[in-house]
């Protein structure tokens, strides 16, 4: 969950539980060396919220830690967005922390779900219907989609009443919110009255069983999901879009489209074909969302039928069988064509003191954006970047970088064996990291010709990194639709 020197932003609600987990943190943090910060949110539906985030602000004075307050309307956002009040809370917290934790350089972002609060997000799911990724639970550790961050929760493992102990045993105090009282959210229900009738009449430590069979459950999910793209590499190959690339020497593929052997797939387990089926749609869907059970059911009856049909999905998907083939495409609108193009062109960053000035918004597609921006670097500052911000030593470019899709020829450099610097063909960096094959060509990568200065999504070259002699930097920032 971290390592040592890591920047770490704990969502601190002024709970029991966050509260723990911030001494707990601090705690750690006296053994490992690590950075704290603490995000707080109002989401503005209690009078008495203002007390919750001054407890919070004099806490973090107290340990001498930066603090971050947003202030939200979370019964609008409810309305504005067509979700319940919990859903939006959530979209909420996580948008607010994602944003501290760009401004304080963190590497993880600590939230306090507890196993409680785990065995009632099983149930949730299990009576929603959910597949085995949802039966699992809370994960340990998993990557926020928006900020490119890992979310951690480093007291899964504690039931909510030892998190009580423990603060009444050390005399620290903490805000109790009324929300949490009521039935009126279905969690409450499930907190309030199943989980405790579970445990008083069914089997005592019914909690404790559950995090044991969401480990359990976690591990088995992971597996399924090697084997599913193991599956998807050997049935299903991506759909040709647009010209040839003449400077690769062959046509690209793409992941707004799938071509899926009839033959291949028959030979897979059920349990195989359903996941990869719900995979690719999800791939294909611009939020990831909205596909469910009865659209892969859908999709199942096109190869066991073997009449040559089509079905329209949500999202502007279609499935059609033709002969031994059923495909799967969304079709491309007018701004995702020319987004496309300009990138299969390259599309290239120009080094020049307007940088210094301005940043540079270049779209990656309808809903995806890198911002350019370089400044004077001064030796005292820490290297703050995740997985979608990068630095680069700007002086070290010798000609302006261009975001295009790979090409042949193209490498990485990578540090070896007593940290000598050498390059990798980019191909078999994705070999190694397992990139799904069908993904592979339509990952933008921002490269100096051959030289590839970051895959986005992975890794940046070694030579083009910060160090004693850098003067300027050159910053590229990856921007989801909620940034902009």
């Amino acid at each position: 969950m971290a390592a040592p020197g890591d920047v770490i932003l704990a969502g601190v609600s002024g709970g029991a539980d966050s509260v723990c987990l911030l001494l707990l943190l601090l705690a750690y943090g006296e053994r490992v060396p690590l950075t704290l910060a603490v995000a707080h949110v109002n989401h503005g539906i209690r009078e008495d919220a203002g007390e919750d985030a001054r407890y919070v602000e004099e806490l973090c004075g107290r340990y001498g830690l930066p603090f971050f307050l947003t202030e939200a309307d979370m019964a609008g956002a409810a309305r504005e967005e067509k979700c319940s009040q919990e859903d939006a809370g959530r979209r909420i917290r996580y948008r607010a922390f994602a944003e501290a934790a760009g401004k304080a350089g963190a590497d993880r972002i600590a939230v306090a779900h507890n196993s409680n609060d785990n065995a009632e997000t099983m149930l949730h799911h299990l009576f929603r219907g959910s597949g085995l990724k949802g039966l699992a639970g809370i994960a340990p550790v998993r990557r926020d989609r928006d900020s490119g961050t890992d979310i951690i929760h480093p007291i899964l493992c504690l039931e909510r009443q030892e998190v009580e102990d423990y603060l009444e045993a050390k005399g620290i105090p903490w805000r109790r919110d009324s929300t949490n009282e009521g039935d009126a959210y279905c969690r409450n229900r499930i907190r309030h009255h199943i989980l405790p009738y579970a445990e008083a009449e069914i089997v005592r430590g019914a909690v404790g069983n559950m995090g044991r069979a969401a480990e359990l459950l976690g591990e088995t999910e992971a597996y399924l999901e090697m084997q599913t793209r193991e599956a998807m590499e050997k049935c299903a190959a991506g759909q040709v879009r647009g010209e040839a690339d003449r400077a690769a020497g062959r046509e690209r593929a793409e992941v707004s489209g799938y071509r899926i052997d009839c033959g291949k797939f028959a030979e897979c387990h059920p349990v195989l074909q359903k996941r990869m089926l719900f995979l690719m749609m999800k791939q294909l869907s611009p939020t990831g969302k909205d596909i469910s059970f009865v659209h892969v059911r859908a999709v199942t009856e096109l190869f066991e039928r073997g009449e040559n049909r089509g079905i329209c999905l949500p999202m502007g998907i279609r499935a059609e069988r033709q002969y031994g083939i059923v495909s799967l495409e969304r079709p491309w609108d007018r701004e995702e064509k020319a987004v496309y193009s300009a990138l299969t062109e390259g599309f290239s960053v120009p080094l020049t003191e307007e940088l210094f000035r301005h940043s540079l918004i270049v779209p990656l597609n309808s809903s995806e954006k890198l911002e350019f921006s370089a400044f004077f670097y001064k030796k005292a500052w820490e290297v703050h970047q995740n997985q979608y911000t990068k630095w680069f030593d700007y002086d070290k470019m010798k000609e302006s970088p261009v975001i295009r899709f790979r090409r042949g020829g193209d490498f990485l450099t990578i540090a070896g064996r007593g940290g000598k610097i050498m390059h990798k063909s980019l191909k078999d960096y994705m070999i190694g990291e397992k990139i799904p094959r069908q993904i592979r060509d339509s990952i933008p990568v921002l490269a100096e010709g051959s030289h590839v200065l970051w895959l986005m999504g992975w890794r940046i070259s070694e030579h083009y990194k910060i160090d004693g002699n850098t003067k300027r930097v050159l910053q590229a920032r990856f921007l989801r639709e909620t940034d902009f």
